[in-house]
């Protein structure tokens, strides 16, 4: 076996660091040497040796030196003696699996550019020295470039090798094989594509492997090929459904998992419902058997412990959580503002502490999926194994029943309301059981059906539910304590004001909870308390609430530095706080103002000495920023005009013209809902800075960044209703944006009827300036607002086409249904606004006479119609 000649190693070793350096000299000398060197075949050797075997080598030099043998290679080969060309090989081989993913990329890349003389003789690789482990490996790291027209596609070779290998006795062989073109299937390569019938086939053969990893790949390449190429499967469907409803309850807990997948990828395909409807009676009861805890579960979750509240949280157990930064959302018919556009997935189970993905959990969103494809349909199969599992004596089992009525809540909802009568008071009952696993599920089934609960007589369910649900927020178990408070959570955002009531009691509860929870649920509880302030509104704002909920939010406020993250939820909650109180807010408004100034000011300030020295300051946390600036725009909703004295002693209008030309987008989108609310609050303090803001609002109207666009162009709006007919010089900044966003396809609804607002608004003060574009953006305005609900902005924008309209009726000729649309969406216009319209309507109508009045309006939807006949006699 060769080895290198030490002196020879230090050579090769100085040339490769040599050829790091940057002075043109020291390379010349370097290509030179190169040169020389190449007529030795063993430098090749020595190349390949500083690769694979000096792990001490820093990766940059035992990358080059791959570099370097891999273009040798490509110009050489032919000329190696076999030996050398012997020893890379086996080198290569060897060391696939290298540790570094550098140097594992420049072997595999090295092995796949030189395929041809590795997978001519795949077949006679001593199978067992771990070869095929590498090849599985390239084929993870280099999937792309096996396929790539580049090297003449290697995978024409590989596949039908590989698929030959499926046969082989070993089944670690037969393992990595599969394993090996299952890297291949997502991305739809070419040569599987070719082969994918055989491949289909081979898979079929190897269905009852009595190799477990076998059958976990076998069941990976299934779900799989369902994502991509469904039609291959649906002649064999019934039998791979027959297969996967084996393996879904194999022994192994792997390769149950694996073929749980596979329900749900099914779910999401659109012949999943006439698949599957024959296989119900079969599936539900194997799923809902995969919904238990398993022995280990229990065990890893201490479901044997009880009273574990004492216990610290270490730092592992807190899940990094998201600001959801401020977007301004106006009001629809029959709700409050809407987010449709970036609703968060809600977290479908309760234990993400084992956020490990398992059978159990797996097993629990393809119910739940299934549920929202067959609806209640499932019912029949489901509804006599409830029976037995939601009273069974086994803690276990009960557990399990509760864990599938939660499940199928979303898409079995209609079927279910008949039980519910009796199913709730037993499930408020399991909020008392004896086991705490029991006791947190049943916190989370319940809050799946608190829209029901809540639709009830509040004394039916909704008083019960609450009581014990605020008991279990004060349990004496963490995991019962974290369930309890976000399904309160979910209780609040259904409930509103039906909470009203029970206030006195709700915050007797969360205010004790402060002094008994730890920290990761302390995270939690801020949520509770924020959502029940955003649900409640001003009926927070009573002398006895303020009492019982300030001290400690302030007391935990005062406590936290500066630098601490758990500032963001604190914030996050102070903000729907500040909000709701309204003037309530006033004796704690100084501290709390002073304190957001400061966050802003030094994030600032680290983000300027990181950007002028990198290398001696780190990055700032922005978030720290941006969730202080939401805090003032709570401030200056709720505190309103009291806001401005604070405004008036501190130098945030300076510090926002930084933030509003931050690099990040977030900080930006905070910093214009923050410049929008103060604008309401206290002009006078923004109006001295308005030709400095305006350029920078018109920069941002890009709906590249919905939420950035949105808030700016909300502002923009707000800023031209105090301004006045001084917007004059501004309009020529964001008019043609506006227009251009409005006239958009697929913008989403949000930024839609902001545009639409601020359009109105801005025609509104300078009509002279916007009534000229009238016929550019009148059909989607009035499209954009018809369903919003009668409010001040709808009333300001309105105005404002109305007032566009006298001075360029021309401009709507063409589109007039859709402005009679939008006059009918009104429930009840102001006076002075209701004439304006009467005004337009008429002039229109006397202008092209009875008769084509007549023929216009047959055109009308007959609701439309009556609406307008009724309200203006047209």
């Amino acid at each position: 076996r060769w080895q290198p000649d030490e002196q020879g190693l230090q050579q090769v070793l100085q040339l490769l660091k040599d050829s790091q350096s940057p002075n043109t000299v020291t390379q010349r000398a370097v290509q030179q040497k190169l040169e020389q060197l190449n007529q030795f075949p063993d430098f090749n050797n020595y190349l390949i040796f500083v690769l694979t075997r000096l792990k001490t080598e820093d990766e940059p030099t035992r990358s080059l030196s791959g570099l370097i043998l891999k273009n040798n290679v490509k110009a050489h080969y032919q000329n190696f003696p076999p030996a050398v060309a012997d020893f890379i090989k086996q080198e290569c081989l060897n060391n696939i699996g290298d540790p570094s993913p550098l140097i594992r990329a420049t072997i595999g890349e090295f092995v796949v550019w030189h395929q041809s003389c590795y997978f001519r003789d795949l077949a006679s690789i001593n199978t067992s020295d771990g070869s095929f482990g590498a090849l599985q490996k390239i084929c993870e790291d280099s999937s792309e470039l096996l396929d790539s027209d580049a090297l003449n596609r290697p995978l024409n070779i590989m596949i039908p090798k590989f698929l030959q290998f499926f046969k082989h006795c070993s089944p670690k062989i037969r393992s990595h094989a599969i394993a090996c073109v299952n890297q291949f299937i997502i991305g739809r390569a070419q040569a599987l594509m070719d082969n994918i019938d055989t491949f289909i086939e081979s898979l079929f053969a190897l269905a009852a492997d009595e190799d477990s990893e076998v059958r976990k790949n076998v069941c990976r390449a299934l779900v799989m090929l369902l994502e991509v190429r469904i039609d291959r499967l649906i002649p064999h469907m019934h039998s791979i459904i027959q297969y996967m409803l084996q393996r879904t309850q194999d022994p192994d807990e792997n390769v149950a998992l694996e073929a749980c997948e596979f329900w749900l990828t099914l779910a999401e395909q659109p012949i999943c419902k006439e698949m599957l409807s024959g296989h119900l009676v079969q599936l539900i009861p194997i799923l809902v058997n995969g919904m238990k805890y398993s022995e280990i579960d229990i065990i890893l979750l201490k479901g044997d412990v009880e009273e574990d509240e004492a216990v610290p949280d270490s730092d592992q157990d807190i899940k990094p959580r998201f600001h959801k930064s401020r977007t301004v959302t106006l009001q629809h018919e029959g709700g409050e503002g809407e987010e449709g556009e970036d609703i968060e997935e809600d977290d479908d189970d309760d234990d993400d502490t084992l956020s490990d993905w398992n059978l159990r959990k797996c097993s629990a969103a393809a119910l739940d999926v299934l549920a929202n494809v067959f609806r209640d349909d499932l019912l029949p199969h489901l509804l006599p194994l409830l029976k037995g599992l939601l009273f069974h004596p086994d803690w276990v089992i009960k557990e399990s029943g509760i864990l599938v009525l939660g499940a199928i809540a979303e898409g079995c909802m209609q079927g279910m309301v008949p039980y519910l009568p009796e199913l709730i008071p037993h499930l408020i009952q399991c909020l008392c059981d004896k086991k705490a696993l029991v006791r947190s599920i049943a916190c989370w089934t319940l809050s799946r059906y608190a829209h029901w609960v809540v639709s009830q007589p509040p004394d039916s369910y909704l008083k019960p539910l609450m009581t014990e649900l605020l008991k279990r927020i004060l349990d004496s178990n963490k995991r019962v304590q974290e369930a309890a408070c976000s399904a309160f959570a979910t209780l609040e955002e259904e409930a509103c004001t039906e909470l009203v009531p029970y206030l006195s009691f709700i915050l007797d509860t969360l205010v004790f909870a402060f002094g008994k929870y730890q920290h990761k649920n302390l995270l939690i509880l801020y949520d509770a308390i924020g959502t029940l302030a955003d649900s409640v509104g001003h009926h927070l704002n009573q002398p006895e609430y303020i009492q019982k909920l300030m001290p400690p939010l302030i007391a935990k406020w005062n406590e936290l530095k500066d630098e601490d993250k758990d500032l963001f939820p604190l914030l996050e909650c102070l903000s729907s706080v500040a909000t709701a109180l309204q003037s309530g807010f006033l004796p704690y408004c100084e501290p709390v103002y002073q304190r957001c100034v400061t966050l802003v000011q030094k994030t600032l300030a680290q983000a300027m000495m990181y950007n002028q020295h990198p290398d001696q300051y780190e990055a700032p946390d922005k978030d720290f920023m941006i969730v202080a600036l939401d805090l003032l725009s709570g401030l200056a909703e709720g505190l309103g005009g009291h806001v401005e004295q604070l405004v008036a002693r501190s130098n945030i209008m300076t510090l926002l013209f930084q933030c509003m030309q931050d690099t990040m987008p977030e900080v930006r989108q905070s910093s214009f809902a923050l410049l929008g609310d103060l604008t309401k609050a206290c002009f006078l303090h923004v109006k001295p800075c308005i030709a400095e803001f305006m350029p920078i609002l018109g920069l941002n109207l890009n709906p590249e960044f919905i939420s950035v666009c949105n808030n700016a162009t909300w502002a923009i709006g707000e800023i031209s209703m105090q301004m006045g007919a001084e917007m004059q010089p501004y309009v020529g900044m964001v008019l043609p944006h506006l227009v251009e966003i409005i006239n958009r396809p697929n913008t989403p609804k949000t930024l839609l009827e902001n545009t639409a607002i601020t359009i109105g608004r801005l025609g509104f003060v300078c009509p002279q300036e916007v009534a000229p574009q009238l016929q550019h953006f009148i059909r989607p305005w009035c499209t954009s607002l018809r369903n919003i609900r009668d409010n001040e902005e709808k009333d300001s924008a309105f105005r404002g086409i109305c007032v566009m309209i006298g001075v360029n009726p021309a401009g709507v000729v063409q589109d007039f249904i859709f402005f009679c649309d939008a006059v009918a969406s009104w429930v009840n216009p102001k006076d002075d606004l209701r004439d304006m319209f009467y005004k337009i309507l008429h002039g229109f109508k006397d202008q092209v006479g009875e008769e084509n009045w007549q023929q216009f309006s047959e055109q009308f939807p007959p609701l439309l119609k009556e609406r307008l006949s009724a309200c203006y006699g047209v």
